[in-house]
């Protein structure tokens, strides 16, 4: 969707932290409407929202666990794993988060409360195009792994190419659906 059609008040209000004005929000046939956003968290639902922002004074292992604030369990094959797929932050797991340029500031400490649903807000924007062929890697590979991913993103062509199922929002109503490489053939998204 454009500009304005409420793609992250979306995702925004999934995650608890804008009261819908009408309508329910249901998980897997559960009610999660008006729940806090760390209910929302151990559900299994989890944001990463547009910009990539990190805790800029804590190292990167810092910003890693807070994800997992809500965990009580051992982080070690959870670490282990963000570190495979963004093997920069293990190089620099000591460093200041807000040190680190773009491409590794991705909000991988998301992953580390062991999302059912990863939420993802333009992963892309502002990156180089190199830097985003190796984000949507990711992104196919935390689906491999059992992660449902909801990705809003503004390269509707590299989105498509990966979705199971593309949504087209104008206005706040989906107005389209369908597999994604479906859509990506669509005369009239690729007009939009």
């Amino acid at each position: 969707g454009a500009n304005g059609a409420g793609k992250s008040t979306t995702l925004r209000t999934i995650a608890g932290l804008v009261k819908p004005a009408k309508g329910r929000i249901h998980l897997q046939g559960e009610d999660i409407t008006g729940l806090t956003p760390d209910k929302i968290v151990a559900k299994g639902v989890t944001l990463v929202p547009e910009g990539r922002r990190v805790f800029p004074d804590l190292t990167v292992l810092e910003n890693l666990k807070i994800g997992a604030y809500l965990r009580k369990d051992d982080l070690s094959d959870d670490l282990n794993w963000v570190y495979e797929l963004f093997p920069r932050l293990k190089e620099r797991s000591w460093q200041a988060a807000g040190t680190l340029s773009g491409a590794p500031k991705i909000r991988a400490c998301q992953l580390m409360s062991r999302p059912k649903i990863i939420m993802m807000d333009e992963p892309s924007l502002g990156l180089a195009p190199i830097v985003v062929k190796g984000i949507f890697d990711i992104i196919k590979e935390i689906n491999r792994m059992g992660v449902t991913v909801l990705l809003i993103e503004q390269n509707a062509n590299m989105a498509l190419r990966i979705a199971d199922i593309g949504y087209v929002l104008e206005t706040g109503k989906i107005t389209t659906t369908g597999p994604g490489k479906q859509l990506l053939n669509d005369p009239a998204i690729k007009a939009a």
